[in-house]
C-alpha cells in the first residue's frame, strides 16, 4: 500500500471541514478531484473513511481512527521540511519572494534598500507567479514571502502595506469608456476577463461578487496572468478590475481604466507562511512595512 502525503492532506482538509466542498476551497482544487483522491486513498487503504449521505459528510470508525495519525504526521513532515528550508536557506542566504503582479509605488526598491540595511550579508530574489497560485509559491514552500491583493489563502500570515481604490479596464471603444467614473451597477452584467478558478476567493473578489447582490457575474474569458488579462480586454473579450495604482503601470494601447463608485477598495499585503519565525523573514517583512510608511500608503 502506497498513500503519499498529498492524500493525506486531502483527507484532513475534508475531515476537518465535514464538507467536500469547503474542503476544495480550502486546497484550491476543483471537488471532483478531491473526491477522486479520497476514493483512491479509500481503496489503498481498504477502508471507508466518510460516510456519505444527503445530509452531509461524516467520519466513519476507520477515518476517526486515522485523523489523529494524519495530523501528526503532516505536523512533522511540515515540521521537518521548514527545518530543512531554513538550513538551505540560511546557508546561501537567500530569501525567496513571490508575486503575481506588478508592484511600482517604489515598494520593492525601497523595501529591498531597507532590507539589505537590516540582513546585509542576505539577497533577495523574486519571481512573478501566475494566478492559479493565489500564494505565489508559499504554500508549496517555493518562497519564503510574498506580495498578494486581499483575500490570502488559509494558513498565510500577512500585513497590509496599501489600501487603494479598485478601477475598471476596458476596452477603449466601449460605451463606458467616455465616462470619467463608472458606477459598480453598469458593470453588472458586462462580461468580465477573471481569474481562474484555482484562484478562489481572489477571483470572486475581482468579480466584484460581494456586491452583486447574488447575481453571478458573466465571465467572457479567463486568463492566467495579468499580461494575458490586458491583451483579453484590448481584444474586446470584456472587462476587468484592477488596483487604481496600478492602471498606469499596465497602460497599453486599446484600453482604458476608470475609477468605479460603490467598490470597496484592495488591500496590498506582504505574506509569510503560518508560523514561520525565522528573523529574514522578519526583516523583510519590517522593511516593507517602513518602504509602504516612508511612501505614505501604509494603512
Amino acid at each position: 500500500m502506497e498513500v503519499h502525503l498529498r492524500d493525506l492532506r486531502y483527507f484532513v482538509a475534508v475531515a476537518e471541514e465535514l464538507s467536500f466542498a469547503r474542503a476544495a476551497q480550502r486546497l484550491y482544487v476543483s471537488q471532483p478531484a478531491l473526491s477522486k483522491q479520497i476514493r483512491q486513498l479509500e481503496q489503498a487503504m481498504r477502508a471507508t473513511l466518510f460516510l456519505r449521505d444527503p445530509r452531509g459528510v461524516t467520519l466513519s470508525a476507520a477515518g476517526t481512527v486515522l485523523l489523529p495519525q494524519a495530523q501528526h504526521l503532516l505536523r512533522s513532515w511540515d515540521d521537518a521540511t521548514q527545518a530543512v528550508r531554513a538550513a538551505q536557506a540560511h546557508d546561501s542566504q537567500v530569501l525567496r519572494l513571490g508575486m503575481q503582479t506588478s508592484l511600482g509605488r517604489e515598494l520593492y526598491p525601497a523595501g529591498l534598500r531597507h532590507f539589505a540595511e537590516r540582513e546585509p550579508d542576505w539577497r533577495l530574489t523574486l519571481r512573478l507567479y501566475e494566478w492559479t497560485d493565489p500564494s505565489a509559491g508559499l504554500l508549496d514552500e517555493r518562497t519564503d514571502a510574498a506580495f498578494l491583493w486581499l483575500p490570502v489563502p488559509t494558513g498565510l500570515e500577512y500585513r497590509v502595506l496599501l489600501s487603494e481604490p479598485r478601477w475598471v479596464a476596458l476596452p477603449s471603444a466601449h460605451r463606458l469608456a467616455a465616462l470619467a467614473e463608472v458606477d459598480v451597477a453598469e458593470l453588472l452584467d458586462e462580461p468580465f476577463v477573471a481569474l481562474p478558478q484555482q484562484a478562489g476567493p481572489a477571483r470572486e473578489f475581482w468579480l466584484a461578487v460581494q456586491e452583486r447582490q447574488g447575481r453571478p457575474p458573466r465571465i467572457g474569458v479567463e486568463a492566467g496572468t495579468p499580461d494575458e488579462a490586458f491583451e483579453a480586454i484590448a481584444s474586446g473579450h470584456g472587462v476587468h478590475l484592477l488596483a487604481a495604482g496600478n492602471a498606469d503601470i499596465y497602460a497599453r494601447s486599446g484600453i482604458t481604466s476608470r475609477p468605479v463608485r460603490g467598490l470597496s477598495p484592495c488591500q496590498l499585503a506582504v505574506a509569510w507562511r503560518t508560523g514561520d519565525r525565522r528573523p529574514q523573514v522578519a526583516a523583510f517583512v519590517s522593511s516593507c512595512l517602513q518602504a509602504a510608511h516612508v511612501s505614505g500608503s501604509t494603512v
